[in-house]
């Protein structure tokens, strides 16, 4: 099994129902969420949020969606997609959450592979949705999440919530934590997206061991700047902190990310590493262009790093306070995933006296499959293996790199109506994830590269151009890269780059 060493205990929850009737009860008044958009539902306490889900969810059988139909959900980041996915959980629906960026084309097609019965959106995309029961026959209910709408055919969130009482907590369904509970349509074209079937025991597995490894507690505030319908956002930005009691805040864009953390002062930030990329450079440009600062702080990181290693671990949060303060001055953590996040910037945070993680995962794992820790971590290495979860190196090199292979209570139920897909990406219990990587002696997971983008050399060594496109993107003259096989004269395999300057 992985990790094992120094866990926190937490409560075993076997479902997102389970979860969120335990932090409910436990929590009750204190703040769950809150939209710094101004959005009809704004701000609720874990009460009004239970309150609101025991409402939509009665207003939904009122009006005849039956437990296991599917709902499409599409919507910028705000409470009611939070509502909406809860509400699912709870009720025995299964929720189909839409990447908001996708074409018309792509979202109606999403609609209609995943058989959905109803569709619930934010304005934005009403006219995308109004008179698609026309087209498609099986979507029975259309709601909006916003101010009642002149459309007979939509029904307002709103008014749902409003006119119908809370469901008896009694007689919510009973669920069966090992159903298809949610489908994620991984991106691509038209024909080639992909839908993830997980259950709510798939992410609540998942929720365990995160949090097992990293602590949070309630007094965290998330500041979510990421799309919710990303697996990583739903579940480490949005279930795990409702599974500790913390409270969500959800940025208005990300233009305002600065102006929100202020705001906010937030403890925990979870971003891609071009998030952090942005933030360094800002950073290191601030110091450089001042010659005061420029003379002063590279000595300064010399001690605080020398006083930090003798034990005084808030020496650097006190020196560089005027930084700190620039980001809310609460921050506890950074945390990055979507990709590996440059090492130097994970190191160049945490001399100023971030702490800076980084995880490992897929949506068919729901999605986080290693983590490193704030006392136990490598800024090169996508982390050590959650409590639960296997992970095994398949077909190693000479150098110990092969496929990365998984298993555990997290891996998905497969490919929603494709068999044949599903079988190709297992081995037995083990999901091949398609990854290159190595486990160095220390059991921490290191990560080379996609399998499908190794480019054999004529020597017979694989090259993984990840790994040169990220040596590449490194440099202050180089804006962006890829690097590929190419064909020499003599038809030999050799080493290309497209370079952006």
């Amino acid at each position: 099994m992985g990790h094992q060493k120094d866990l926190f205990e937490v409560p075993k929850v076997n479902s997102v129902q389970q979860m969120l009737l335990n932090t409910v009860d436990k929590y009750k008044d204190k703040l769950a969420l809150e939209d710094l958009n101004k959005t009809p539902i704004g701000r609720l306490t874990y009460n009004d949020l239970l309150d609101k889900v025991l409402r939509f969810g009665n207003s939904l059988k009122k009006i005849g969606l039956a437990e296991r139909s599917h709902i499409a959900l599409i919507s910028e980041n705000r409470v009611q997609w939070a509502v909406t996915f809860l509400t699912s959980m709870t009720f025995n629906y299964v929720i189909v959450p839409i990447d908001r960026n996708l074409t018309e084309n792509e979202i109606l097609n999403i609609v209609h592979e995943s058989d959905s019965e109803a569709i619930i959106f934010s304005e934005s995309y009403e006219e995308i949705f109004s008179g698609v029961k026309s087209s498609l026959k099986k979507v029975k209910h259309l709601i909006c999440m916003d101010e009642p709408t002149q459309k007979k055919e939509i029904h307002s969130m709103v008014n749902m919530i409003n006119s119908n009482p809370a469901f008896d907590l009694y007689k919510l369904p009973s669920i069966n934590p090992n159903e298809t509970a949610e489908i994620i349509f991984t991106s691509g074209s038209l024909g080639r997206a992909k839908g993830v079937m997980l259950s709510q025991k798939n992410l609540a597995s998942n929720l365990v061991d995160m949090v097992s490894m990293l602590f949070m507690h309630p007094e965290d505030k998330f500041l979510s700047v990421l799309p919710m319908h990303h697996t990583y956002e739903c579940t480490c930005g949005m279930l795990c902190p409702l599974y500790c009691g913390s409270s969500i805040h959800y940025a208005r864009s990300l233009k305002t990310v600065t102006d929100d953390l202020n705001k906010v002062s937030p403890s925990i930030l979870l971003g891609v590493p071009l998030l952090y990329d942005k933030m360094f450079k800002k950073i290191s440009k601030s110091i450089n262009e001042d010659k005061v600062k420029s003379k002063i702080i590279p000595p300064l990181k010399k001690i605080t790093n020398l006083l930090s290693s003798a034990g005084l671990t808030d020496v650097k949060k006190k020196i560089f306070k005027e930084l700190h303060a620039r980001f809310g001055g609460n921050i506890r953590v950074f945390i990055a995933g979507g990709a590996a996040p440059d090492p130097e910037v994970a190191k160049g945070l945490r001399e100023f006296g971030f702490s800076f993680l980084q995880g490992y995962g897929l949506t068919e794992t729901s999605p986080i499959l290693a983590l490193n820790r704030i006392n136990d971590f490598k800024d090169n290495a996508a982390g050590l293996a959650l409590p639960s979860v296997e992970i095994k190196i398949t077909n190693p090199d000479e150098t110990g790199s092969g496929e990365i292979y998984a298993k555990g209570p997290n891996v998905m139920l497969g490919y929603y109506k494709n068999p044949k897909l599903t079988a190709e990406v297992f081995d037995g219990d083990w999901f091949k994830t398609g990854d290159i990587g190595f486990i160095d002696k220390d059991g921490f997971l290191h990560i080379n590269g996609r399998q499908k983008n190794v480019i054999i050399s004529k020597s017979g060594k694989n090259v993984f151009p990840e790994e040169i496109e990220d040596g590449l993107n490194r440099s202050p003259y180089i804006l962006e890269s890829i690097v590929y096989g190419s064909k020499d004269e003599k038809q030999d395999e050799i080493i290309a780059a497209q370079i952006v300057v």
